[in-house]
């Protein structure tokens, strides 16, 4: 089973030093490790850390891109948080 991770963690990992935590799709993925090799440049990962990606993402990249980075990158899914 996937580690559930909740939306406090993922914004207490908003830098590369803290782990560089971004949400896609409801899927935590740990960037820290990857930021270096981003074709796009660290400089977007960096911007959308400790948030949801997905809008940004999905601008860019297709399924392809995720199958082939998501065994590697991804750490959990985002925890679903009672509303009151």
């Amino acid at each position: 089973m996937s580690k559930q991770i909740s939306a406090n963690e993922v914004k207490e990992h908003s830098t590369v030093e803290k782990g560089l935590y971004i949400i896609i799709d409801n899927n935590v993925y740990e960037m820290g490790g990857f930021v270096d090799e981003h074709p796009g440049g660290a400089k977007i990962l960096k911007r959308v850390g400790g948030k949801d990606a997905s809008k940004q993402f999905w601008k860019y990249h297709n399924e392809s891109v995720m199958k082939k980075y998501q065994d590697r990158l991804k750490i959990g899914s985002l925890k679903e948080e009672a509303k009151l």
